[in-house]
This record gives C-alpha cells, sequence and structure tokens, in this order.
C-alpha cells in the first residue's frame, strides 16, 4: 500500500518545494519515490518526454527521487497572463485561458483530474511525497482548495508544516495556520519545520518548547539558510538571489511576466547573472539575455515604453552579445503579429528590435511541446568554437518563427557576426558545452582567463539532501512511513 508524506506552508515561499526535493532524494535510497503536487501556479515550467507541460518544481523534485518526471505528478498547472487571467494546463496540456472566476466553477472537474492522476502514480511508487501551496490556512478558499485541503483530504496523509522564520513572527504563523485548518485536516499534521534560520539556535529553544506545547507536536527541525544549486520554482525567488561578484556581469531582462529563468540558473555559478526591470539601467554588462515570457507582445511593448528597448539596440551595435530565449528570441526579430490568442490586447502587429532577420506569427491556440536534440550550425560568434556539436533543450511556446540563418540545426537565428543569437531552446546553458563556449567568450573578451566548473546536475542534490538530514529528524519520518 503506497505511503504518503505531505509538506505545507504557513505561507508561499517557506522552502516547500525544496524541502519536498530533498525528502525525494533521502527516501529513494528506500522507496520507490514519486513527487505529487495537485495543482501549481508558475511559469517555470518543464517538458516531458511525452511532449507534456509541468511545473519545474516537480520534474526537479522526480529527478532528485531517480524517476522520469510526467505530468500525473503536477496535473493541474496554471500560467498567469495577467489581468486576472491564466492559461489553464490538464496534465501536460493547454486547455484554456480563464479567469480565476471561471477556473473555480470547473473545480470538481479538476478535483477528478487530481484523484486519477495520484491513483496512477500510487500504483507504481511506494512513498507519494506531496507539495502543498501557498498558506495552507486560506480559509477563503477551503470549499474549492484542491491542492491543500482537497488532497490532504483525498489521500489522508502524514502532514509536515513549514514556516519561515526569515520573514518574522514564526511562532504565530504555525500556530495560527494549526488553529485554522479543519479539523480532520489538523489532525494529519505530524510535525513541524522551522526554515531559514540564521542566528545561535539556543535563543530559539524556548520558543520551540513552548510551541510544542501548545501544539502538541514536535518540531522535527530547524534548518538554516543555505544557498543551494538547486532550480527556482517561480519568480518570487529573483528576489533573494544573491549576486555573484566574478567579474563577468551578464543581464538579463526582468520582463513582468518572465518565464523559465531557471534557464540562466546554470550561469550563476561562474558569472554575475543581475536581472533587470525595463524600467531599470542595463548599465555597461558584458551579455544581454532576453528570456522567455508568458506574455511576449504585452512584454515587449512594456520594455519599449520604458526605453530599454533602444538600450538594448545600442548595446548590442556596440558589439554586446544578446541573446534571446523564446519570447525573448521572438522580441529580437523584426516583427510580430498576433491574431488575438497571445497577448492581453487582441489582434495586433508590433515591430521587434530587429536585431534578427525573423519574424513571429501568433495564428492558432496550440503550444509547441517536446524535448530535442540539435546540432550546432552557429559557425562564428559566441558558439563558432562548438559548430557542430550536439545541444540538448526543450521547447514551450506559442507562435512560429520565420527564419533562415539557423542557429541549431532548424532553430533559431543568428546575425551576421554571431554576437546576437535567438532560440526557442529551453535549458540551453545547462548544456556544458554551450556553457563553456558562451562564458569562455566572455572572459576573453575582457582578457580574463576563464576556469570552467564542470556541473553534475545531482551534486546540488545531494548536497541538498545531507544538509536537510543533518537539521531534520528523518528517524521520526521513516518511522511515520513505516506506521511506528
Amino acid at each position: 500500500m503506497v505511503r504518503n508524506l505531505m509538506v505545507i506552508g504557513t505561507a508561499s515561499h517557506v522552502g516547500k518545494s525544496i524541502i519536498v526535493t530533498a525528502l525525494c532524494r533521502l527516501l529513494s535510497e528506500k522507496y520507490r519515490v514519486a513527487p505529487f503536487k495537485a495543482q501549481n501556479m508558475s511559469l517555470n515550467s518543464w517538458i516531458t518526454k511525452d511532449g507534456r507541460e509541468m511545473g519545474i518544481a516537480q520534474a526537479i523534485q522526480a529527478k532528485a527521487a531517480g524517476v522520469e518526471p510526467t505530468a500525473d505528478m503536477n496535473p493541474v498547472l496554471l500560467k498567469p497572463k495577467g489581468e486576472h487571467m491564466s492559461q489553464v494546463i490538464i496534465l501536460g496540456k493547454p486547455c484554456a485561458d480563464k479567469e480565476a472566476g471561471d477556473y473555480y466553477d470547473s473545480i470538481d472537474d479538476m478535483m477528478s483530474v487530481v484523484g486519477e492522476a495520484y491513483k496512477r502514480l500510487s500504483s507504481v511508487h511506494d512513498v507519494i511525497v506531496i507539495e502543498g501551496a501557498g498558506g495552507a490556512a486560506e480559509i477563503n478558499l477551503y470549499h474549492r482548495d484542491i491542492v491543500n485541503i482537497g488532497t490532504a483530504r483525498l489521500v489522508k496523509p502524514h502532514i509536515i508544516l513549514v514556516g519561515d522564520i526569515e520573514r518574522g513572527g514564526v511562532f504565530a504563523s504555525i500556530y495560527g495556520t494549526l488553529e485554522l485548518l479543519p479539523v480532520d485536516v489538523r489532525s494529519l499534521v505530524c510535525g513541524i519545520i522551522i526554515n531559514k534560520f540564521r542566528g545561535d539556535i539556543k535563543l530559539l529553544e524556548p520558543g520551540i518548547k513552548q510551541l510544542e506545547e501548545l501544539t502538541g507536536l514536535p518540531v522535527i527541525g530547524v534548518v538554516p539558510v543555505t544557498d543551494m544549486n538547486i532550480p527556482s520554482e517561480d519568480s518570487v525567488s529573483i528576489q533573494d538571489k544573491i549576486l555573484n561578484t566574478q567579474a563577468v556581469r551578464i543581464a538579463v531582462v526582468r520582463f513582468p511576466h518572465i518565464s523559465n529563468f531557471t534557464d540562466f540558473e546554470p550561469l550563476e555559478r561562474e558569472a554575475m547573472v543581475h536581472y533587470v526591470e525595463p524600467r531599470g539601467e542595463l548599465g555597461e554588462p558584458d551579455a544581454i539575455i532576453l528570456p522567455g515570457t508568458k506574455n511576449t507582445i504585452d512584454d515587449l511593448k512594456e520594455l519599449k515604453s520604458k526605453g530599454m528597448d533602444r538600450e538594448i539596440i545600442f548595446l548590442a551595435r556596440k558589439g554586446t552579445p544578446v541573446i534571446g530565449i523564446c519570447g525573448g528570441y521572438q522580441m529580437l526579430g523584426t516583427a510580430i503579429t498576433d491574431s488575438g490568442i497571445e497577448g492581453t490586447g487582441g489582434a495586433v502587429s508590433v515591430s521587434g528590435l530587429g536585431l534578427l532577420e525573423v519574424s513571429t506569427l501568433f495564428g492558432e491556440y496550440g503550444k509547441k511541446t517536446k524535448q530535442v536534440e540539435k546540432t550546432i550550425t552557429a559557425d562564428r560568434g559566441i558558439l563558432g568554437s562548438i559548430t557542430g556539436e550536439k545541444v540538448k533543450g526543450y521547447e514551450i511556446h506559442m507562435g512560429e518563427t520565420e527564419s533562415c540563418n539557423y542557429a541549431f540545426g532548424d532553430d533559431g537565428c543568428l546575425n551576421s557576426d554571431g554576437l546576437v543569437i535567438g532560440t526557442y531552446l529551453h535549458g540551453l546553458f545547462d548544456n556544458e558545452n554551450v556553457r563553456r563556449s558562451f562564458l569562455g567568450y566572455l572572459f576573453r573578451r575582457r582578457g580574463l582567463t576563464y576556469n570552467h566548473k564542470k556541473r553534475d546536475e545531482y551534486e546540488g542534490m545531494d548536497e541538498l539532501a545531507g544538509f536537510i538530514e543533518t537539521h531534520v529528524n528523518m528517524k521520526l519520518i521513516h518511522g511515520l512511513l513505516e506506521g511506528q
């Protein structure tokens, strides 16, 4: 019989995803483990082998568990588009754009989808590690909450409650959350974790003792603040990023609807990756990256309204390398035409930055989602040293882009000197050869020596698992799963 462990939080961004990732890694040493999050709201997504879209956090958790990510692990994904509208993705396929009210009208259907996905996972795994969403005690949403209350009632898991002490008021938030949970769900809570602790643990111990007396629950872990090499779940994480003091600086434009900024996290260990909002100033970076966005046209308009488009064009013409991925690639072209399905302003045609000879048409609602392997055809500039080598990634995009000067097989485009490159390939910098060529080029332009650092995709997961094991009572968790 499958065993269930659920991690809920007192609020968003308290560390649920990172703790679930660690638990998946640790428990996979003994069990066949799968992660599960009934509903996710995020613009950072991943494409499975069968071309389905899911939240990137659950994909990372699956990898930590040593299993292949599937859409069943995140059966409902909401991708915000603005104007109270989100794209609803069911079992990895786009269903419709819906306003919040319309979405909640179909909550029974969503719960049915969740139940079937969970059933399929539970039939082939020993342990399901479930992640809640946001704050678990949203009392105004209990009647339509499928991810916290709904899932808890569906599978009746052992529940761990996580609070973030860095925000302040951790004891009140933990106690208040427990008191506000429905009685049947509160009875499932078996332990408390206090996350993001700084300072002397002895000063915290009197509070822990009182909290345990008040709640009747053990504090099973106090986890210190740490900086782990694990992809971020959503854009809230950007504000917490610590700038590397490396000499090479890469400016990433932080669009209002930025998506899949995890594409650039592999660069953060070796360069200063700085996220700049359209109203900010780029300065004189060594390279500029235009990331993916859920609303290409809306974010392009924002870029132009703040004047950053002119700044990017000026720097590109001076020789500053510019890379655009997905929506950023579309912006680099000469024109984007929307038939009324991409942005929030209806049918429209807008001019791009004109740095690449490509044009994009949003003609139908369908989305291209697939994992790909391409051959690098860029033969100059940034990627000239690795022409002919292979690169892996995944595509998640609406719209079709016409190009002729391809950068990766039949994908993307590059300009005459190879310093402006556009592509639909997410995960580009996970490829060691691309990362080495790109950063090596930037370092050489500065007259610096580049010492390439190889990355093992499981290195950060093992480090995280060891860290959590040190600070959380895993013996108690194993006891819960074994019914002791």
